[in-house]
Protein backbone atom coordinates (compact mmCIF):
# COMPACT_ATOMS: atom_id res chain seq x y z
CA UNK A 1 0.00 0.00 0.00
CA UNK A 2 1.18 3.57 -0.98
CA UNK A 3 1.14 6.11 2.09
CA UNK A 4 2.16 9.60 0.27
CA UNK A 5 2.20 11.98 3.76
CA UNK A 6 2.56 9.67 5.76
CA UNK A 7 5.26 10.93 8.85
CA UNK A 8 6.32 7.10 9.46
CA UNK A 9 7.20 6.11 5.94
CA UNK A 10 9.25 7.91 3.64
CA UNK A 11 8.16 9.48 0.53
CA UNK A 12 8.83 11.48 -2.85
CA UNK A 13 8.77 15.08 -2.91
CA UNK A 14 5.67 16.88 -4.09
CA UNK A 15 4.99 20.22 -5.50
CA UNK A 16 1.66 21.12 -6.29
CA UNK A 17 1.16 23.33 -9.48
CA UNK A 18 -1.86 24.81 -11.38
CA UNK A 19 -0.28 25.77 -14.68
CA UNK A 20 2.64 25.07 -17.03
CA UNK A 21 4.64 28.25 -16.04
CA UNK A 22 5.20 26.73 -12.81
CA UNK A 23 6.89 23.42 -13.99
CA UNK A 24 10.02 25.51 -14.70
CA UNK A 25 10.32 26.32 -10.41
CA UNK A 26 9.50 23.13 -9.55
CA UNK A 27 12.91 21.20 -8.02
CA UNK A 28 14.42 18.22 -9.90
CA UNK A 29 13.11 14.44 -8.95
CA UNK A 30 10.37 16.17 -7.76
CA UNK A 31 6.71 14.80 -8.55
CA UNK A 32 4.06 17.45 -9.60
CA UNK A 33 0.57 17.19 -8.92
CA UNK A 34 -2.30 19.31 -10.39
CA UNK A 35 -6.13 19.30 -10.86
CA UNK A 36 -7.32 17.34 -14.01
CA UNK A 37 -6.88 19.88 -17.01
CA UNK A 38 -5.99 18.43 -19.72
CA UNK A 39 -3.14 20.60 -21.25
CA UNK A 40 -1.14 20.00 -17.99
CA UNK A 41 -1.45 16.12 -18.18
CA UNK A 42 -0.96 16.38 -22.65
CA UNK A 43 2.33 18.93 -21.37
CA UNK A 44 3.75 16.12 -18.59
CA UNK A 45 2.84 13.13 -21.14
CA UNK A 46 5.27 15.18 -24.23
CA UNK A 47 7.49 16.03 -21.93
CA UNK A 48 8.56 12.80 -19.97
CA UNK A 49 7.71 14.86 -16.21
CA UNK A 50 6.38 12.30 -13.11
CA UNK A 51 3.27 13.63 -12.27
CA UNK A 52 -0.09 12.84 -9.87
CA UNK A 53 -3.43 14.26 -11.14
CA UNK A 54 -6.48 15.16 -9.01
CA UNK A 55 -9.30 13.63 -10.80
CA UNK A 56 -13.53 14.13 -10.40
CA UNK A 57 -14.81 11.37 -12.40
CA UNK A 58 -13.96 7.95 -14.27
CA UNK A 59 -13.45 9.88 -17.76
CA UNK A 60 -10.82 11.97 -16.28
CA UNK A 61 -9.13 8.44 -14.90
CA UNK A 62 -9.11 7.09 -18.01
CA UNK A 63 -7.70 10.12 -19.83
CA UNK A 64 -4.79 10.14 -16.96
CA UNK A 65 -4.10 6.40 -17.06
CA UNK A 66 -3.59 6.30 -20.97
CA UNK A 67 -1.33 9.41 -20.34
CA UNK A 68 0.82 7.76 -17.90
CA UNK A 69 0.33 9.63 -14.59
CA UNK A 70 1.64 7.92 -11.51
CA UNK A 71 -0.84 8.68 -9.20
CA UNK A 72 -4.65 9.05 -10.23
CA UNK A 73 -5.81 10.91 -6.54
CA UNK A 74 -9.66 11.41 -6.09
CA UNK A 75 -11.89 11.37 -2.92
CA UNK A 76 -12.37 7.90 -0.87
CA UNK A 77 -15.98 7.06 -2.47
CA UNK A 78 -14.67 7.74 -5.78
CA UNK A 79 -11.45 6.02 -5.48
CA UNK A 80 -13.56 2.76 -4.32
CA UNK A 81 -15.12 2.73 -8.02
CA UNK A 82 -11.84 3.72 -9.64
CA UNK A 83 -10.38 1.33 -8.13
CA UNK A 84 -12.22 -1.44 -9.80
CA UNK A 85 -11.77 0.18 -13.11
CA UNK A 86 -8.28 0.13 -12.74
CA UNK A 87 -7.91 -3.47 -11.94
CA UNK A 88 -10.37 -4.62 -14.78
CA UNK A 89 -8.14 -2.19 -16.76
CA UNK A 90 -4.72 -3.00 -15.44
CA UNK A 91 -3.95 0.67 -15.12
CA UNK A 92 -0.38 1.73 -14.75
CA UNK A 93 -1.56 4.40 -12.94
CA UNK A 94 -1.67 4.11 -9.15
CA UNK A 95 -5.14 5.06 -7.65
CA UNK A 96 -4.60 7.19 -4.29
CA UNK A 97 -7.22 8.23 -1.76
CA UNK A 98 -7.42 11.00 -0.37
CA UNK A 99 -7.29 11.25 3.89
CA UNK A 100 -6.52 13.16 6.53
CA UNK A 101 -4.93 11.08 9.52
CA UNK A 102 -3.70 7.77 9.87
CA UNK A 103 -6.87 6.39 10.98
CA UNK A 104 -8.25 6.06 8.07
CA UNK A 105 -5.98 4.26 5.84
CA UNK A 106 -6.97 0.72 7.88
CA UNK A 107 -10.87 1.51 5.82
CA UNK A 108 -8.69 2.15 2.57
CA UNK A 109 -6.56 -0.87 2.46
CA UNK A 110 -9.58 -2.81 3.45
CA UNK A 111 -11.04 -1.95 0.10
CA UNK A 112 -7.97 -2.49 -2.11
CA UNK A 113 -7.65 0.81 -2.98
CA UNK A 114 -3.58 1.32 -4.25
CA UNK A 115 -2.61 3.71 -1.49
CA UNK A 116 -3.53 7.11 -0.02
CA UNK A 117 -2.26 10.90 0.05
CA UNK A 118 -2.63 13.11 3.15
CA UNK A 119 -4.72 15.94 2.41
CA UNK A 120 -2.25 18.36 3.67
CA UNK A 121 -0.02 17.12 0.73
CA UNK A 122 -2.45 19.04 -1.55
CA UNK A 123 -2.98 21.80 0.11
CA UNK A 124 0.29 23.94 -1.20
Amino acid sequence: MILLGDKNIPYETLSVITNIEQLAKTKANTMVVFQYEQNLLDYCFKNNITYAVIIKDLKEAIYANALEAKYIICEKELARSIQNTADNYMFDSKILAIIDSNSEFEDIAKEQIDGVIYSYLLND
